[in-house]
């Protein structure tokens, strides 16, 4: 599929996306109303003062639970679909359903996804600050090459953020691995093909930065103007003009740059495996990445037990226990009955000698002179007198 398929394909979770910042501003605009009546009672400028510190505080709160909780969520949703479609050549008809189903699949809860999330994107940074190290000697010798060399790294950091989404996406696409290992695949794809990915980051960046402005640009001129006509502070048509420009970028642009680099991330790692001598480089680079690595490990030798499934990891323990005890019982009677049976065979040498009960009869023999048969013991025939020779 390509991109403009799997974006306006699901365009469902843009929706729920503007949703969560439009709840987001409402929800501002209350708590301004709030305290802006606060503001009028006391009729003082330092209390109003005070109140928009206040406010600004709360937006800040707010935004945090709506968007780092509910959206991170509805954006794993929509990688998980992403990542579905690169499998079956298509967008499910339902994808809110199936991209929730997907991520409780594969990541069981919430935790387990922030976590391997966090790790993820911090081991992106650690290792693309190690690449830019290893490529920015040449510029650092170029008279004004470090305020070059900081606006390319400023970019970069901005490019980095969509970077760890496509990680993620590869964690849903590899299903045979355990999600903390695919996700340490992940980076290292990333670090195989960071100069494609960056490059082609270059000129969405470019294409969403302008898009950016001119929005920013529209909000505030409405916003304005209306403030204006109803003579409220400026400086909150300012923010709520930010705000909103923020949320058509959160729910729109973003999604479409976050589609784009991951189809071109799975285009790339489509092509050939991770590199296997790139993971112990990696892991010497990045501390997060060591810790991901080695979490993918452990998770190795526990599975293949489903993480949603409390009832499977049960059974193996059961069967185990057993097999580990039968041995130990049949090993301990072999062990005390060697001395016993040692010396068993040595009787049987000393009792053959007894096993004949009947006595063996003596050989018959004769006298040699008159040929009468004569008793054992007997010295002299008792026919002719003839002294008898002892049998041999």
């Amino acid at each position: 599929m390509t991109t403009n398929n799997i974006f306006f394909r699901s365009l469902t979770f843009c929706w729920l996306k503007l949703g969560l910042g439009l709840l987001n501003i409402i929800i501002d605009a209350i708590l301004i109303a709030v305290f802006m009546g606060i503001a009028y009672l006391f009729d003082s400028e330092s209390v109003g003062g005070i109140l928009l510190l206040v406010w600004l505080g709360c937006i800040g709160f707010v935004n945090f639970i709506l968007n780092h909780y509910l959206g991170y969520m509805v954006k794993a949703g929509h990688v998980a679909v992403i990542a579905e479609s690169f499998h079956t050549g298509q967008i499910p008809d339902a994808p809110f359903s199936v991209g929730k189903r997907l991520v409780i699949e594969r990541f069981g809860t919430a935790n387990v996804y922030f976590g391997i999330d966090k790790l993820v994107g911090s081991a992106v940074k650690q290792v693309q600050r190690m690449l830019g190290r290893l490529t920015g000697g040449i510029l650092n010798m170029i008279p004004g090459g470090e305020k070059v060399q900081k606006l390319i790294n400023w970019f970069v950091e901005l490019s980095l953020g969509y970077i760890d989404e496509c990680c993620l996406c590869y964690t849903f696409y590899k299903k045979e691995n355990n999600a903390w290992r695919s996700a340490a695949d992940g980076v290292v794809l990333y670090a195989q093909n960071w100069k494609a990915l960056l490059k082609n980051a270059a000129w969405i960046m470019l294409t969403v930065s302008i898009a950016v402005v001119v929005i920013t640009l529209l909000c505030f001129l409405v916003l304005g103007l209306t403030f204006r006509a109803l003579e409220w502070y400026g400086i909150i048509a300012f923010v709520l003009s930010l705000m909103l420009a923020w949320v058509i970028k959160y729910a729109f642009i973003d999604s479409w740059i976050m589609v784009k680099m991951v189809h071109r991330y799975m285009t790339e790692a489509q092509t050939a495996p991770p590199a296997i001598d790139l993971y112990g480089k990696l892991s010497g680079w990045s501390a997060s990445f060591r810790e991901l690595f080695k979490k993918g490990e452990e998770n190795a030798t526990e599975q293949p037990a489903s993480p949603t499934d409390n009832s499977t990891p049960a059974l193996p323990d059961a069967e185990q226990t057993e097999q580990t005890d039968a041995p130990a019982v049949a090993e301990a009677p072999a062990v005390k009955e060697e001395p016993t049976t040692a010396p068993a065979p040595a009787p049987t040498p000393a009792t053959a000698p007894v096993q004949p009960v009947q006595p063996i009869p003596p050989k018959p023999h004769f006298c040699t002179a008159c040929g009468a048969a004569l008793q054992p013991g007997q010295a002299f025939c008792g026919s002719c007198g003839t002294k008898v020779t002892p049998a041999a």
